[in-house]
């Protein structure tokens, strides 16, 4: 018979309000285990009649004498033997377990670390499989994993496993599943477990090496499945610790254009965008950084096109005219951005000490807008001319060239042995015919339309 079937056969609640200050009593007298002793009779009686109220009341007077008598061991024995009780109520099990959580800190300040370790781990083994527990049971191991947290702190020869604990604490927490969780609570868990899983990733790719990032690529690909749990929507009245993890995530993979869309994101909050001078300054600086950092598309032409017109970057007049040497149609020499934009760019943290690879990737992006630029204006050119207008080696310039074409951004073909690039293609037979034919429509066109118009100027001249 399930609980919600079961009709109550009795009410204890006399004998309780009779036994509970007795057990008391006994308790402050120093005879803590007779006192259980008698509750436990009294709570079986109670179970047995399916007096929830009751049963309640006597099993969390146990704990709270044992709690008092500062016994944990009793405490966490206690509270394991009683949940576990043939037909305990499940009411009765969450009113224990939600009383004990409270305690936790309390225990930890007054009995220590290890005491408040045992209690954690007996609530998680009460609360281990039961839906109905799933919500406490993630809050107590969201503190397990905070206390391993700050023990990779406090011992760093150890970081990286207390890390990793953590993470796995956290991780095997499907929070969005759960119905009793609130939205908010579910949001900032899966926050937390990105939080730690990145935290993870870092740790094993230091420990890895420069030459090699796969230790900490199960984390990472773990963070982005993380992010698709979590509505976008929902988050922009909520603040932007989610932007902030993505922008870390897509950074590991220099995923430039994800890093500016983030930034955006960020920018279009309404306290941040109000925060000029502060963090929407950042936010706004940080989108030029990137979207001009990323390679060229439709989608990097949109974001690019868009911020310039925006009224805001008019005041941040560096980045104005950085972003403008990207929206116009013209040769940009790198000597000259370096020596324009370089000490403002070498005083951020995008491209200050340390990220050298940034700058070859600026460089890059301006050699690819060079190149886009001649393809506009040139139908053929020579690659000794195309070298020195982009400021490059033979060699470097058809590699680049060579991966713009393959990628579908220009279209041209070298001919090595005459030293001719051409950006036109060859048109056939069918192409020029079918131009000729429109010319030819637009031309009768125009014919037509200036008839018209010196038959009506000569009408009205007749008539006048």
């Amino acid at each position: 018979m399930s609980e919600t079937t079961r009709k109550q056969e009795r009410d204890f609640s006399p004998e309780v309000n009779t036994l509970l200050p007795q057990a008391k009593e006994l308790a402050q007298a120093g005879k803590v285990q007779e006192a259980v002793d008698k509750l436990l009779v009294l709570e079986k009686q109670c179970r047995n009649a399916s007096d929830t109220p009751s049963t309640t009341r006597v099993a969390t007077a146990i704990l709270d004498i044992a709690k008092d008598a500062k016994d944990f061991d009793l405490l966490n024995s206690s509270l394991n033997t009683l949940s576990k009780k043939h037909g305990q109520m499940k009411n009765v099990v969450e009113a224990m377990v939600k009383q004990t959580s409270g305690w936790t800190d309390e225990i930890g300040a007054s009995a220590g670390t290890e005491r408040w370790l045992q209690t954690i781990e007996t609530l998680r083994t009460v609360t281990e499989g039961k839906i109905f527990l799933e919500t406490h049971r993630a809050r107590v191991t969201k503190k397990l994993a905070a206390h391993h947290e700050a023990l990779a702190t406090s011992n760093p020869e150890k970081r990286l496993e207390s890390l990793q604990t953590a993470s796995d604490l956290l991780s095997d927490l499907q929070v969005e599943t759960y119905s009793s969780m609130e939205r908010d609570e579910k949001t900032q868990f899966i926050l937390e477990q990105m939080r730690l899983l990145e935290a993870v990733a870092r740790e094993k790719d230091k420990v890895a090496g420069k030459d090699s990032l796969a230790d900490g690529e199960a984390e990472w690909v773990k963070v982005r499945v993380g992010g698709r749990k979590i509505s976008e929507k929902f988050l922009a009245q909520k603040g932007n610790e989610y932007y902030d993890l993505m922008i870390q995530f897509s950074l590991h993979y220099n995923s430039y254009l994800d890093v500016a869309q983030y930034w955006y994101k960020v920018w279009e909050t309404p306290y941040i965008k109000e925060d000029a001078s502060g963090k929407g300054r950042e936010a706004l600086e940080n989108i030029v950084y990137y979207v001009v950092l990323a390679p060229h598309d439709n989608e990097q032409s949109n974001m690019l096109h868009k911020l310039f017109t925006d009224p805001a970057l008019a005041k941040l007049e560096v980045h104005y005219n950085l972003l403008k040497c990207f929206t116009t149609q013209e040769l940009m020499r790198w000597p000259g951005i370096q020596g324009i934009y370089g000490e403002t760019l070498s005083a951020t943290s995008v491209f200050g000490p340390g990220n050298e690879k940034r700058w070859e990737d600026l460089h890059t992006r301006v050699i690819e807008h060079n190149i886009r630029v001649v393809s506009q204006y040139y139908t053929r050119i020579t690659v000794t001319r195309l070298t020195q207008l982009l400021d490059l080696t033979t060699a470097q310039t058809e590699e680049t060239l060579s991966r713009l074409v393959v990628s579908g951004t220009v279209w041209a073909r070298i001919d090595r042995p005459s030293g001719v690039v051409t950006f036109s293609k060859r048109r056939s037979a069918e192409d020029v015919l079918n131009d000729w034919s429109s010319d030819m429509n637009k031309l009768l066109g125009y014919v037509e339309k200036t008839w018209m118009t010196m038959n009506a100027a000569l009408a009205a001249q007749t008539r006048a």
